[in-house]
């Protein structure tokens, strides 16, 4: 497991996209650090654990967010 140091005003998501480029990965980090879990702006030099994920098995979208080809 690696680690990050957060800057004043991040939050979960632009975290996740800096990380490994998608926000939709977010859940990854707050499985990873729950004693931080109800922060929505970072103050700056927290700490985080990053877990180890292979991006490739993730798609870039949740199949929530997929386009609907019958509209």
């Amino acid at each position: 497991m690696n680690s990050y140091t957060t800057s004043q005003g991040e939050t979960w998501d632009l975290i996740a996209y800096k990380l490994w480029g998608s926000e939709y990965l977010l859940p990854l980090l707050l499985e990873a650090n729950p004693k931080h879990r109800h922060t929505l702006f970072f103050s700056g030099d927290v700490v985080l654990n990053v877990p180890d994920i292979d991006t490739a098995i993730y798609t870039p979208r949740p199949a929530w967010l997929a386009e609907d080809d019958d509209l």
